[in-house]
């Protein structure tokens, strides 16, 4: 049997995530947000995603690694400058994978 402790953990976390997610909703019209706090948080996403994704481009086996030899690295570049380009997600994948792939094999 579980321990008492840890169906109260269960539902203090579901509770948390439920009020932290829904609060906007559950408020409506009756909360206003600053226009600056909006217009930041139109940010948030990409800055998680490079938060998560970053970390794998520029660490090799634990240590930074920004040289060419880095195949991550290379494709992440060459990914970003492709975006960056043409502002094609798809072109971005496809090109910054086929680096990988090429940079892996050569």
């Amino acid at each position: 049997m579980t321990e008492p402790y840890v169906w109260w953990a269960i539902l203090g976390i579901t509770l948390a995530t439920f009020l932290s997610r829904c609060s906007l909703h559950l408020l409506g019209n009756r909360l206003q947000v600053p226009h600056t706090l909006e217009s930041a948080l139109r940010y948030a996403p990409a800055c998680a995603l490079a938060a998560i994704l970053v970390p794998d481009l520029v660490f090799n086996e634990g240590q930074l690694d920004l040289s060419f030899d880095n195949p991550r690295w290379v494709a992440g570049i060459v990914s970003a400058a492709i975006f960056a380009a043409n502002r094609s997600m798809i072109a971005s994948i496809s090109g910054g994978m086929a680096v990988f792939w090429l940079l892996r094999v050569w």
